[in-house]
């Protein structure tokens, strides 16, 4: 008994193309491309043959570019996780200025832009706009805690670029800071500074985060020092959080000169903090924290900060999803990092 073997396919990109099934199917590219869209003008037994072709050679239509080429859809999805632990809301200034960048960066290249949230443990959802057809592509802003969800949404081949960080075994297409450096930078110019005691505010389960972790653990390991465990608090996006947090460090008489805060707004609850207890900024406690939203400029004292290149990051996420839409290969793109000195350190 002998088995039949399925037509097998080698190509550049390691991919069946379109001419290959026809090639097979013994028809003209233009009826497996109308064969393929479900048009009345191909007959239902050759429909079915293309089909059943496509599937057995693991063939799928490229819906996003099929759509950009026929301007059938103009519009970008523009997700938000909502981590329900944390309630960060849109209303924080950050994901303010990054979804600016982008509508401007939509509007320059004629795309309509549409806003959504999706819950931070399911970012498995955020593809919904794009199976439902509603949108060309995505742009995620963050990656949360699931990298692996992440990457299953690139192997259903849904074009997707993801405001993050730069991770081992990605698939998908990030845009997003140097957060190893800015980190660095900012502890450097702390221990320069004389520094001996430098707390870092932040959650490093969460990949930016835990970048900025990194530096902050570098630059103590360059001048042969090792990060107090004490001082190392891993505080969510949560204010309240931040002060019963800072509460305690400070009761506990741990000895502290410096904070490196994982984002503006930590550092400004962190700064409140430290005035409840009677700790002047930047007399007693130094503080340095990262973003560099509108806001750190006209608090008072002006807030030290990392500045990421939010101006040029809506830019770089939505030409990296058309390229990808137009069949690019795109991969991931780390934007420099800035230490901006103001009066809190």
């Amino acid at each position: 008994m002998t088995t039949q073997k399925k037509p097998s396919i080698t190509t550049p990109a390691g991919r069946a193309q379109m001419a290959d099934i026809a090639r097979l199917a013994g028809v003209a590219v233009s009826t497996v491309s109308r064969a393929l869209a479900g048009s009345p003008l191909v007959n239902e037994k050759t429909r079915a043959r293309v089909a059943e072709l496509a599937a057995s050679l693991n063939y799928s239509v490229n819906v996003g570019a099929q759509n950009l080429r026929l301007k059938q859809i103009n519009t970008i999805a523009v997700i938000v996780p909502y981590d329900t632990a944390t309630r960060q809301s849109l209303s924080d200034p950050f994901f303010l200025a990054l979804i600016g960048s982008i509508a401007d960066a939509c509007t320059k290249r004629g795309f309509d832009m549409l806003l959504s949230r999706v819950d931070a443990e399911h970012l498995n959802d955020a593809g919904r706009p794009y199976t439902t057809g509603r949108a060309l592509g995505i742009i995620l802003i963050g990656q949360w805690h699931h990298h692996d969800q992440l990457n299953e949404l690139a192997l259903r081949r849904v074009p997707l670029v993801v405001w993050g960080a730069k991770l081992p075994q990605q698939l998908y297409c990030t845009v997003g800071s140097d957060n190893l450096a800015g980190g660095r930078l900012a502890v450097e110019h702390l221990l320069n500074q004389g520094a001996q005691h430098i707390a870092f505010l932040g959650d490093p389960s969460l990949p930016e985060i835990a970048q900025r972790y990194e530096g902050y653990v570098q630059a103590h390991r360059a001048r042969g020092l090792s990060p107090t465990p004490a001082l190392c608090r891993p505080v969510p996006f949560v204010s309240a959080a931040i002060e019963q947090d800072l509460d305690a460090l400070l009761d506990s008489g741990e000895p502290l000169d410096a904070i490196f805060a994982s984002s503006d707004l930590v550092a400004m609850t962190a700064i409140s903090t430290l005035r409840r207890h009677g700790r002047r900024v930047p007399e007693d406690v130094a503080v340095i924290g990262y973003d560099d939203i509108a806001l750190a400029v006209h608090y008072q004292p002006p807030l030290s900060t990392v500045r990421q290149s939010i101006d040029v990051a809506g830019e770089a996420l939505v030409g990296a999803l058309i390229a990808q839409l137009e069949g690019e290969g795109t991969l991931p793109v780390e934007l420099p990092t800035e230490l901006v000195l103001r009066q809190t350190a």
